[in-house]
């Protein structure tokens, strides 16, 4: 298995500059990139012939920066586990990142997801640009919107500070970038007008511009967003992309609001979702953009269903998670009982993914701090393939990587990680995780958000992940993926 690669810096604060590059969206409201790397001094000193200093004087300010960098020696901070007196605070280490960029946006999101482009796949060279799609949590009903985002020049941000240690392969990789490194990322931004929090929003797969949005009103809508998402591509955009979009279709048949929802990966338009009561509904697709919403619901659940998976091989069987400690797996023309049903979890079961690559294993988050890789040949056992007790708070989201089988990333409260479950322990990597106070299978821990709620693997640049929380959004991949 791959031996896991820590740094002295996998946790980061998101950066406090005195600047910041400022993009707007076509009707002026701002959305600001955070940018860590502000120039130390707007214009060059000049030193005069009669301040140069002695060589006495000069040694003494080697020994005393010797003395300071020493008393500043970069450490790894483990939650739980390492003290902050009042007066600190986490420090950004740039080499732990090979792209890292902070997004503030109007109002907090609490759900998001990527929108596939046509700017091919396995995409390892900079800059890079990512767009997805954001539902707000503002602070009134009617200043709700769905964000369709692009985030362009983004381009390589290691910064290492030990770069006379680098390889000869880190210095091929960063001549793709040096000539840009230091520009400014873009930031274009569409939006249309929701009713309503949005609690979740999915991407139909085979049809990206097709997205469902849950809003706290108890409705679920369906929308087409191609004319927001098409404008990226004109120059400056159309301003008629904004403002009050209709949807193509809405559902009022859930008597509560709800959380849960997944489009079929393998059924184009065939969707799921679920409410805070306990009800799961199917949706069918019509042949004009219309859907029919079967009467009768799947029952099993006792309490609110959480979360939502389609089999990524089966079109006809699914996994749900609820409150009442449960996952099931269901079969949709068998709506009165799952077809199986385990107690996971200690406390609510807030996220599920199911693996696309080993399409038996399924992971589960609770509110009981775990995560639980399940192995479905062998789920009836209740017993779980795998079991990491190791965050401090409930876990919001749990994502497998879409092109490595063993690695999956999970967030809870302030903090994301990522995990290989092909490492396995052996003496040396032994010793670092218990120098360390971890399990040898955490490969990277991201820090520095505020209540992370929802993450995403982007499926096109191989180790990138996306990040919402009550802070604003990362884009970033870490050096070690």
């Amino acid at each position: 298995g791959r031996m896991p690669k820590r740094t002295g810096g996998d946790s980061l604060t998101p950066p406090n500059p005195k600047d910041k590059e400022k993009n707007k969206d076509q009707d002026g409201s701002d959305l600001e990139f955070e940018d860590p790397y502000v120039d130390e001094y707007d214009e060059e000193e000049i030193i005069e012939e009669e301040d140069v200093p002695s060589d006495q004087e000069l040694q003494e300010d080697e020994d005393v920066e010797d003395d300071e960098e020493m008393a500043s020696e970069k450490k790894v901070w483990r939650p739980g586990i390492d003290p902050i007196a009042p007066f600190e605070v986490l420090d950004y280490d740039s080499s732990a990142y090979d792209m890292m960029f902070p997004l503030n946006v109007e109002w907090p999101c609490l759900s998001f997801d990527i929108i596939k482009d046509n700017l091919g796949l396995n995409r390892n060279t900079y800059p890079h640009t990512v767009t997805f799609v954001a539902g707000t949590q503002a602070a009134s009903q009617e200043q709700n919107k769905i964000f369709i985002l692009k985030l362009s020049d983004l381009h390589k941000t290691r910064h290492d500070e030990s770069s006379d240690e680098e390889n000869d392969d880190d210095d091929d990789e960063n001549e793709d970038d040096e000539d840009g490194q230091d520009d400014d990322p873009v930031v274009e931004s569409k939006w249309v007008k929701h009713r309503g929090a949005v609690n979740r929003i999915r991407a139909m797969p085979q049809n990206t511009s097709i997205v469902a949005s849950w809003s706290d009103t108890k409705k679920v809508h369906i929308w087409d967003l191609s004319s927001q998402i098409q404008s990226f591509q004109t120059e400056g955009g159309a301003s008629e992309a904004n403002g009050n979009n209709e949807p193509l279709y809405t559902f009022t048949g859930h008597n509560s609001e709800g959380f849960s929802m997944d489009w079929s990966p393998l059924v184009q338009g065939r969707l799921l979702t679920g409410d805070c009561k306990n009800k799961i509904m199917l949706w069918t697709p019509g042949t004009t953009q219309q859907w029919t919403v079967e009467d009768t619901a799947f029952k099993g659940h006792t309490a609110s269903v959480e979360d939502l998976q389609w089999s990524p091989s089966e079109n006809n069987v699914f996994a749900s998670c609820s409150v009442d400690k449960t996952v099931k797996i269901w079969d949709i023309r068998m709506r009165q009982k799952s077809a199986l049903s385990v107690e996971a979890h200690d406390s609510d079961v807030n996220v599920l993914s199911w693996n696309h690559l080993v399409q038996y294993l399924l992971v589960s988050g609770s509110d009981d701090h775990s995560i639980k890789i399940w192995d479905l040949r062998k789920f009836s056992t209740g017993n779980p393939a795998a079991h990491f007790n190791w965050h401090k708070d409930g876990i919001t989201s749990v994502e497998w990587h879409p092109t490595d089988e063993s690695v999956l990333a999970a967030s809870s409260d302030n903090h994301l990680t990522i995990w290989d479950l092909s490492v396995e322990e052996d003496q040396e990597s032994a010793q670092q995780s218990q120098e360390l106070a971890v399990p040898p299978q955490l490969l990277f821990l991201h820090q520095g958000q505020q209540e992370i709620k929802e993450l995403h693997w982007h499926k096109q640049i191989p180790g990138a992940i996306v990040s919402t929380a009550v802070s604003g959004f990362n884009v970033f991949k870490t050096c070690n993926m």
